[in-house]
Protein backbone atom coordinates (compact mmCIF):
# COMPACT_ATOMS: atom_id res chain seq x y z
CA UNK A 1 0.00 0.00 0.00
CA UNK A 2 1.28 3.19 -1.01
CA UNK A 3 1.03 5.76 1.86
CA UNK A 4 -0.29 9.00 0.20
CA UNK A 5 -1.11 12.39 1.25
CA UNK A 6 -4.90 14.00 1.35
CA UNK A 7 -3.30 15.40 -1.83
CA UNK A 8 -3.44 12.02 -3.51
CA UNK A 9 0.89 12.51 -3.76
CA UNK A 10 2.89 9.70 -2.39
CA UNK A 11 4.51 10.81 1.09
CA UNK A 12 8.52 11.13 0.90
CA UNK A 13 9.91 7.91 1.86
CA UNK A 14 11.80 9.67 4.46
CA UNK A 15 8.52 10.64 6.19
CA UNK A 16 7.44 7.41 5.98
CA UNK A 17 10.42 6.15 7.59
CA UNK A 18 10.08 8.47 10.93
CA UNK A 19 6.11 7.49 10.94
CA UNK A 20 7.25 3.64 11.20
CA UNK A 21 10.22 3.98 13.54
CA UNK A 22 7.55 6.53 15.69
CA UNK A 23 5.39 2.99 15.24
CA UNK A 24 8.21 0.84 16.78
CA UNK A 25 8.98 -0.90 13.65
CA UNK A 26 12.69 -1.55 12.48
CA UNK A 27 13.87 0.80 9.34
CA UNK A 28 16.80 0.38 6.92
CA UNK A 29 16.72 3.26 4.59
CA UNK A 30 18.44 2.68 1.32
CA UNK A 31 20.22 5.44 -0.13
CA UNK A 32 21.68 5.68 -4.31
CA UNK A 33 24.79 7.50 -3.18
CA UNK A 34 26.42 7.36 -7.02
CA UNK A 35 25.35 6.89 -10.58
CA UNK A 36 27.38 6.37 -14.05
CA UNK A 37 25.53 6.28 -17.50
CA UNK A 38 21.92 6.24 -17.71
CA UNK A 39 20.62 5.15 -14.75
CA UNK A 40 16.60 4.70 -13.23
CA UNK A 41 16.78 6.73 -10.33
CA UNK A 42 19.07 9.79 -9.35
CA UNK A 43 22.00 10.34 -6.66
CA UNK A 44 19.79 10.95 -3.18
CA UNK A 45 16.71 8.71 -4.50
CA UNK A 46 15.84 6.20 -0.72
CA UNK A 47 14.07 3.15 -0.58
CA UNK A 48 12.93 2.12 3.34
CA UNK A 49 12.42 -1.12 4.22
CA UNK A 50 10.60 -2.36 7.60
CA UNK A 51 11.43 -5.65 9.58
CA UNK A 52 8.43 -7.48 7.92
CA UNK A 53 10.09 -6.74 4.33
CA UNK A 54 7.34 -3.79 3.41
CA UNK A 55 9.28 -1.24 1.68
CA UNK A 56 8.31 2.18 -0.33
CA UNK A 57 10.20 4.81 -2.30
CA UNK A 58 12.52 3.66 -4.63
CA UNK A 59 16.65 3.42 -5.67
CA UNK A 60 16.02 1.50 -9.10
CA UNK A 61 13.26 -0.81 -9.75
CA UNK A 62 13.31 -4.36 -11.43
CA UNK A 63 15.61 -6.87 -9.50
CA UNK A 64 18.06 -4.38 -8.53
CA UNK A 65 14.94 -3.00 -6.06
CA UNK A 66 14.05 -6.77 -4.90
CA UNK A 67 18.15 -7.58 -4.05
CA UNK A 68 18.04 -4.04 -2.07
CA UNK A 69 15.15 -5.23 -0.13
CA UNK A 70 16.77 -8.48 0.27
CA UNK A 71 19.98 -7.07 1.69
CA UNK A 72 17.97 -4.61 3.64
CA UNK A 73 16.79 -7.57 5.99
CA UNK A 74 20.19 -8.77 6.71
CA UNK A 75 21.32 -5.25 7.62
CA UNK A 76 18.32 -5.08 10.30
CA UNK A 77 19.45 -8.45 11.54
CA UNK A 78 22.93 -8.00 11.78
CA UNK A 79 22.74 -3.84 12.08
CA UNK A 80 25.63 -3.51 9.83
CA UNK A 81 25.74 -1.26 6.80
CA UNK A 82 26.51 -2.27 2.85
CA UNK A 83 27.45 -0.49 0.17
CA UNK A 84 25.77 -2.13 -2.58
CA UNK A 85 26.92 -2.10 -6.94
CA UNK A 86 24.79 -2.90 -9.64
CA UNK A 87 26.14 -2.78 -13.12
CA UNK A 88 25.54 -4.54 -16.38
CA UNK A 89 26.34 -4.71 -20.13
CA UNK A 90 24.12 -3.34 -22.26
CA UNK A 91 22.70 -6.52 -24.05
CA UNK A 92 22.22 -8.07 -20.30
CA UNK A 93 20.44 -4.64 -18.92
CA UNK A 94 16.99 -5.63 -19.20
CA UNK A 95 17.34 -8.95 -17.20
CA UNK A 96 18.20 -7.65 -14.18
CA UNK A 97 16.41 -4.09 -13.91
CA UNK A 98 18.82 -2.05 -15.64
CA UNK A 99 16.77 -1.26 -18.42
CA UNK A 100 19.45 1.97 -19.37
CA UNK A 101 22.52 0.03 -19.17
CA UNK A 102 24.24 2.34 -16.77
CA UNK A 103 25.60 1.73 -13.06
CA UNK A 104 24.69 2.72 -9.16
CA UNK A 105 25.92 2.14 -5.86
CA UNK A 106 23.23 2.33 -2.86
CA UNK A 107 24.37 2.32 0.58
CA UNK A 108 21.90 0.50 3.00
CA UNK A 109 21.89 1.56 6.81
CA UNK A 110 19.14 0.76 9.81
CA UNK A 111 17.86 3.91 10.82
CA UNK A 112 17.10 4.44 14.69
Amino acid sequence: MLDQTQSGEPLDPLMTAEDWMKEGRDVAIATVVETWGSAPRPVGSHLIIDGEGHFEGSVSGGCVEGAVVAEAADVLSDGKPRMLEFGVADETAWQVGLSCGGRIKVYVERLG
